[in-house]
Order: structure tokens, then C-alpha cells, then sequence
């Protein structure tokens, strides 16, 4: 599917986007280090179905970068900058990792703007939640003295699951290569996520909601999959076999899938 970049403006900021396929319109959020194309091939498989809408946050890729920290709320604000600029009143939301933080925050303060939600390995924030695991914070520590290409390497396959082969690892690295996080907006990104808190504030999610998760994510404990679920009304939480925080790379038409018979 062929898509050409667009732009839309909150502010003083410049925000990038594409949109590709036909259908429902859905809104793609990502997350810490990736852009609207770190969907893998499940970009174009929810293309198939929907109108979808992806773009880079605030800090990266071809978005601007101004200076932080940024809160998860207010990149909530760019994704709804980005709904105005297309023309979409109302949309479902899929948001993964950070973008799961943003789309709860879109999905909290802009109702109205919100179909149906799906998050993607992510959590609520907040004390009340499941830290990082140790393994993350661990290579975060390490990565420093390492040399950046091995660093690179590291961070892939730690987001990864156990079963996952080195041609997806290629591919990722590949793609995180090509699109270089700026290291202000990465810090600016990463002030977001660690300040987002939403678990007081679940209750009054009205969207219906899926949660999903890898059972072998070490970069969010999939057990904030579960802290998601009880605090929002009526969510459906489904988890991935052998995938890791990156699973709908690793597993792709699995994700589409479920996302779309879960939107339909």
C-alpha cells in the first residue's frame, strides 16, 4: 500500500503521519523508540481492513522534537492534534508500550474521540503497578560501556520472546538503524512513561477495551496486563505464547486478528 507523509501541527510542534487502507478509521500509537512504522507487517495487515492513521510522537522520527519532559497526556493531545488534522471525529485506538499509556490518557479525557480500545503491553503507571523487570534494567545499566551496535542488538532481542529467529531480530535492528532515536526526545519520551499514572482513573474508561500481552515481555511485566483488566470495566485481556514485548512483530496475523474481530 503506498502512503505519503503528511503533517499536522499542535502549537509550535510539527507532528508526522501517514494513513493507509480503507475501512473504519483506527488510530496506531507507538511507543519509547519507535515511530509509525514500528508496526512491522501488521501495518499493513490491519491496512486491509481499516482507514489507519500512524505517526510519530513528539521526539521522534519525522515529528518535531521540543524540549521535555513530556507527560503521557500531553502526547494524548498531539494523537488527537492528528485525529483533527485527518478529519476523524471518532476512532478506535490501538496503542502499544508508551502508546498504551497515551491511548489510555486519549481514551480517559477525550471520550468522545474513542470507538473501541485495544492495549498492547503496556501499564497503568504508577507505584501501584509491576516495576520493570530487573532484566531490562539491568542491560539499561550495561548498555552505556557496550558499543552502540551491540547495544542495539541487545535492547532487539530483549524485547523479543525465546522462540523468535534472527531474521526478526535483523529485521528489527534494521529498522531501529534506520530510524535512530534523538536522544533529547528519547529522554523527553521516556519522562512520560515513568511519570504516567492512570490506575485511579480506569474506572471510568467507557471504551470497551482489550488488553493484550506477551507472556515473556521483560521490558513490561505482563502482569500489569492483569492491573489493566480489573480496573477497567468489562475488558478482555488476551496473551501471546512465547512473545515478548515486541509481539506483534513477532507474531503479526495473530495480532491483526484478534484486533480485528475485537474492533468489528
Amino acid at each position: 500500500m503506498s502512503t505519503s507523509l503528511l503533517r499536522a501541527r499542535t502549537g509550535d510542534v510539527e507532528l508526522a503521519y501517514e494513513v493507509l487502507g480503507d475501512g473504519p478509521p483506527l488510530l496506531l500509537v507507538q511507543g519509547l523508540g519507535y515511530g509509525r512504522r514500528g508496526w512491522g507487517p501488521a501495518l499493513e495487515l490491519l491496512g486491509e481492513d481499516f482507514f489507519v492513521v500512524a505517526y510519530d510522537n513528539r521526539g521522534f522520527g519525522e515529528s518535531d522534537v521540543p524540549p521535555g519532559p513530556y507527560t503521557a497526556r500531553q502526547l494524548a493531545g498531539d494523537a488527537v492534534a492528528i485525529l483533527d488534522a485527518v478529519g476523524v471525529e471518532r476512532t478506535h485506538v490501538v496503542g502499544a508500550s508508551l502508546g498504551g499509556m497515551i491511548a489510555q490518557e486519549v481514551a480517559l479525557d477525550w471520550p468522545d474521540r474513542v470507538d473501541r480500545l485495544v492495549l498492547a503491553c503496556t501499564t497503568p503507571g504508577g507505584p501501584r503497578s509491576h516495576p520493570m523487570p530487573q532484566q531490562t534494567v539491568a542491560l539499561m545499566l550495561e548498555a552505556p560501556a557496550l558499543p552502540p551496535d551491540v547495544a542495539m542488538r541487545r535492547f532487539v532481542e530483549n524485547a523479543l520472546g525465546s522462540t523468535a529467529p534472527q531474521s526478526l531480530v535483523d529485521e528489527i535492528v534494521a529498522y531501529r538503524t534506520a530510524n535512530p532515536p534523538d536522544p533529547a526526545g528519547w529522554q523527553a519520551q521516556a519522562a512520560a512513561g515513568a511519570g504516567h499514572d492512570a490506575i485511579d482513573r480506569l474506572g471510568s474508561l467507557a471504551a470497551p477495551t482489550l488488553v493484550l500481552y506477551g507472556e515473556e515481555d521483560t521490558v513490561v511485566d505482563a502482569r500489569n496486563a492483569e492491573l489493566l483488566a480489573e480496573r477497567i470495566p468489562e475488558a478482555h485481556v488476551e496473551r501471546f505464547e512465547n512473545g515478548g514485548h515486541l509481539f506483534f512483530w513477532e507474531q503479526p496475523a495473530r495480532f491483526a486478528n484478534l484486533v480485528r474481530e475485537f474492533l468489528r
